[in-house]
Parts: structure tokens; sequence; C-alpha cells
């Protein structure tokens, strides 16, 4: 379907179970082991930037890669995400101001000298250029419950569970597109909630900013643990 035919989500709640037939053609195995190859050594290429270049990107690359997280399972499959995209410069700004504010309250001593000492490695401090820098900013809200059209109001489930395999899934659609992004997670966030006009049952999650890296970028010198050291067989 394209975007403009896909068929629109209700809210399922109550309703009976109603299975459909789901018959995906197998892949065979030798395409399968090229397919997971390529997508390991892609994967592997990823880091987390801090150093963007101003040039704008695709926007629909963009949209694309936050419909490919929005695919991402979730508890009871109610989906309890929003992904509001952020391209206006004085919004970034104001989301910048804010989140410079928490993170100097933070590194001024709210975090700890543990924390600080697990920070230093990767050279951040309370300065966000990035978020000004980079031409977007896809800020992730989960929803904690949500309305029926009544105005009762339902729980949602494993939220952050859900919301974090989005977030990772979303990540992976941007790296395969070309796109650098970073992670940030500034503490507290809920000015995040009043600068973008969000309702009270959504919280922020992470603020991403998306975009290629700026010329010259630098990244920590760091190594990913083996699959000998993450993966247990039995």
């Amino acid at each position: 379907m394209s975007p403009t035919t896909e068929q629109q989500w209700t809210p399922t709640h109550g309703e009976p179970y109603r299975p459909v037939p789901y018959r995906p053609a197998r892949m065979p195995a030798a395409e399968s082991l090229a397919r997971a190859a390529a997508l390991r050594d892609t994967m592997g290429q990823r880091r987390t930037v801090r150093q963007f270049s101003p040039d704008p990107v695709p926007e629909q690359v963009v949209r694309d890669a936050v419909a490919c997280a929005a695919t991402a399972p979730s508890g009871a499959h109610q989906q309890p995400w929003t992904f509001v995209l952020v391209r206006d410069p004085e919004v970034r700004r104001r989301i910048r101001e804010a989140a410079e504010h928490e993170e100097r309250v933070s590194y001024d001593g709210r975090l700890g000298e543990e924390w600080l000492a697990a920070l230093r490695p990767l050279g951040t401090d309370a300065v966000k250029s990035h978020l000004t820098d980079a031409p977007a900013l896809i800020v992730v809200f989960e929803q904690r419950y949500w309305l029926a059209e009544d105005g009762t109001k339902h729980k949602h489930y494993y939220v952050d569970e859900s919301v974090g395999i989005a977030v990772g899934m979303l990540l992976s659609a941007l790296h395969q597109s070309g796109l650098a992004a970073l992670v940030h997670t500034p503490s507290p966030m809920r000015f995040l909630r009043e600068v973008l006009g969000r309702p009270v049952n959504e919280k922020a999650f992470a603020v991403i900013p998306v975009g290629y890296p700026a010329e010259g970028c630098e990244v920590p010198d760091l190594v990913r643990k083996s699959l000998e050291q993450v993966l247990v067989e039995l």
C-alpha cells in the first residue's frame, strides 16, 4: 500500500480475536546467510554522532524510517508511541536551551562521580550543539495510556519496552538509509512536552538528532563487545 492508501488503525481494546493467514515466502538459506552477513557488516559501522552537518536530509527518508520504527512489536499491540519530527530552527533552539539548562545542573553535581566517570570516555559535556546543528530532530514520546471516545482512560502495557524496541528499529532504519543519529535523553525531559504541545498522556522518551556527519566529524575510540561476549548458546 502507498502511504495515502494505508488502512488507518483504530483501538481494538475488547474486540474478539480475529486471525488472518500469514504465509510469507521462505527465504533460501543462502540468501538468508548473505543478507545476515551484509546487515551485520552495515550495522557494525553504525556510530553515535554528535557533530552534524546543517545540510538538509531527504524528508521522505526520515518519514520512511519512522514508518519502519512504527512496525515494532508492542504490548497488546497498542503501539504506545508518538514521533514528533522537528525541523523548525526556532523550536530546535528552544529545545536546546532547555536541554542545556538541565544538562548543566546534571554535570555540575546531579549525575554523581560514578556516572560522570562512565561518561568521560565519550567526551560529552553540557553543550548540546547537535540539537541545533542537525537539520532535524525526532522527539519520541511514550503514551502511558489512551483515551476512548467516551473519555474512558485505558492503560498501555510494556510501554518502556515497546518504545525502546521502536527506537532501536528507528536507529537501524536511519543508519541503513545513510543518515547519522544520536539518542539524547536530557533529564528531566518534562520541558519537551511543553515545548512541543503534547497531551498529558505522553511522556518524552528520547530526542534523536538526524542528519549527516559534519566534515571532520570525530567519534570516541570505542570497542564493541564481541559476539562471544554477548551471546550464550545452550
